[in-house]
């Protein structure tokens, strides 16, 4: 029998990362979510619990979640759905919802319809039959790759003659970070401007150590690159970010930063290293990493619907 559907709260977080870590065990082998990333989520300023959150309990655990939120301004949303296979009459109910507060949330911002997007598993817990009986469709694939590390193989590299890197020390580099980051990702699938501020909260940046993000720079360019890593998840380090200014690629700067990240990461005494990439990216980011070691570790599809 369907249980009820209501909205989620912060005091929910917990519940919601078991989900999702049961999700992760039954997707990719094991828990790869931290109650931080949920809590984060569920505090972020703009997004409304009451209309943008939606949860299934079964006693005392939840059998699925939904959550969306509006990063344009405009027709593009985003929806979040997690779901523990036979309970497609929740899932669905939730479904239905996200479509129609994503029209709703578009239509407020003076778009005539909403392109709302879902990141799944390539190989989901949710049935995507749901998806694609309401008219949703697979619009790209990502990849999560890894790497292990070791301090003997990862040393910190040194920089080329006329290359320095630095940490983000003050408010000045953190805005640096923020310009370059937007310059770096123009023009990237499905990138959306953001704001500085919007920009540091969506960043997690009261929890982010800013000793794990730095900015290279060229004698004849400036500073014309970043990378921003993690080490706040139980899994891996993470690298959240890493961009190179247009004018700036192909001279070996990102895997620079690269090897920079890998070296700290190891010296930190982590053994393994992430990072998310689209496979589409026509920087050549992919190749990049798999000359750096990184493999696969389990692919995401963004899929689509458009709703009017």
């Amino acid at each position: 029998m369907p249980t009820s559907i209501r909205p989620a709260t912060p005091a929910d977080a917990v519940a919601v990362t078991a989900l999702m870590n049961a999700v992760d065990e039954l997707e990719i082998g094991r828990p790869e979510t931290d109650l931080h990333t949920v809590l984060g989520d569920l505090e972020h300023p703009d997004t409304d619990l009451e209309r943008d959150s939606w949860l299934a309990p079964d006693g005392e655990r939840l059998v699925a979640f939904g959550l969306l939120w509006d990063p344009s301004d405009g027709e593009r949303i985003d929806v979040d759905l997690y779901a523990l296979p036979s309970h497609r009459a929740e899932t669905e109910r939730i479904l239905a919802a996200m479509e129609a507060r994503a029209l709703e949330k578009a239509r407020a911002n003076g778009a005539a319809r909403a392109v709302v997007h879902l990141h799944l598993n390539a190989t989901p817990t949710l049935d995507t039959g749901l998806l694609t009986e309401r008219g949703w469709r697979i619009v790209r694939r990502y990849h999560v790759l890894h790497r292990p590390l070791d301090p003997a193989r990862d040393p910190l590299p040194a920089p080329t003659a006329g290359v320095r890197v630095r940490g983000c020390a003050s408010e000045e580099d953190r805005v640096r970070v923020h310009a370059l980051h937007q310059e770096s990702f123009a023009g990237h699938f499905d990138f959306q401007p953001r704001p500085y501020g919007t920009w540091l909260h969506d960043l997690g940046a009261r929890q982010l150590d800013w000793n794990l993000v730095w900015i290279v720079t060229a004698d004849d360019l400036g500073d014309c690159g970043f990378l921003i890593a993690r080490d706040d998840r139980e899994a891996m380090g993470w690298i959240r970010s890493v961009g190179v200014l247009p004018a700036a690629r192909g001279r070996g700067l990102g895997g620079f930063l690269l090897r920079h990240a890998f070296g700290v990461f190891a010296a930190r005494g982590r053994d393994t290293v992430g990072l998310g990439v689209d496979t589409r990216n026509t920087t050549g980011a992919p190749r990049l990493y798999e000359r750096h070691g990184l493999t696969l570790h389990y692919a995401v599809d963004t899929w689509e619907t458009v709703v009017r």
